[in-house]
């Protein structure tokens, strides 16, 4: 059985980029890069590289 978690926070005091910071900080390093080529697939499908894209920009001339 699945444990429910609750975390309660004021919300004038939370901050959420702080607990973030502080859990991914609390990964190593291999951790951190499988996370990052997890979200990667999910984007961008099982292929081993991501696409090259170029984007041309018209210059503004004012």
């Amino acid at each position: 059985m699945i444990a429910r978690v609750v975390h309660k926070h004021n919300l004038r005091d939370y901050d959420e980029a702080k607990d973030n910071l502080a859990y991914w900080l609390s990964k190593t390093p291999a951790e951190r890069v499988e996370a990052v080529e997890i979200l990667r697939k999910q984007r961008h499908g099982d292929s081993e590289r991501l696409q090259r894209v170029a984007h041309v920009v018209p210059l503004s001339r004012s």
